[in-house]
């Protein structure tokens, strides 16, 4: 049976977190319970920040007297074609660098003044060009409701 927390809308959860029905770690503990369940198969999210880390930031969340903006406590995973503070952007190619970057990109950013929690980076096919995500860093992602189908792409690991 699928975790209700995580079977919710995105919509459904921020305002129930708004009404502090449920709390950030409790939503961000269950998507990251569900990654570890399904993703050594689909290969969505191959860059992932340590579990402490992200709950960390689920927990200063829920520390917060008021929400943090529209995402508050909702857990994300971003392109790895964005730079993530702390993360390698690979943009799924070999020549790209492996260091991690010193910080987020626009996007990353945008994310967090939201008050979302990233958890980490997407699949994407070799510089978000493609119609199905393979690259040769992360391979293949596939699609969640039939292994056997592509997930598309250039965003298939978000898919």
């Amino acid at each position: 049976m699928l975790d209700p927390l995580v079977a919710a809308t995105a919509t459904d959860l921020a305002e129930r977190l708004r009404r502090r029905e449920i709390t950030s770690v409790d939503v961000v503990e269950a998507h990251l319970d569900r990654i570890d369940e399904v993703d050594s198969t689909v290969n969505a999210i191959p860059v992932r920040r340590a579990r402490e880390a992200i709950l960390a930031d689920a927990a200063q969340l829920d520390a917060l007297s008021q929400p943090a903006g529209p995402l508050h406590g909702l857990p994300v995973a971003v392109k790895d074609l964005e730079d993530v503070a702390g993360l390698p952007t690979s943009s799924g190619s070999t020549v790209s660098s492996t260091r991690p970057a010193r910080t987020s990109g626009l996007i990353a950013s945008r994310f967090q003044a939201a008050g979302a929690v990233i958890i980490g980076k997407t699949n994407t096919p070799e510089f978000g060009t493609g119609s199905h995500t393979f690259n040769p860093i992360h391979g293949l992602t596939r699609n969640p409701w039939d292994l056997g189908r592509s997930a598309g792409g250039s965003s298939g690991g978000a898919a």
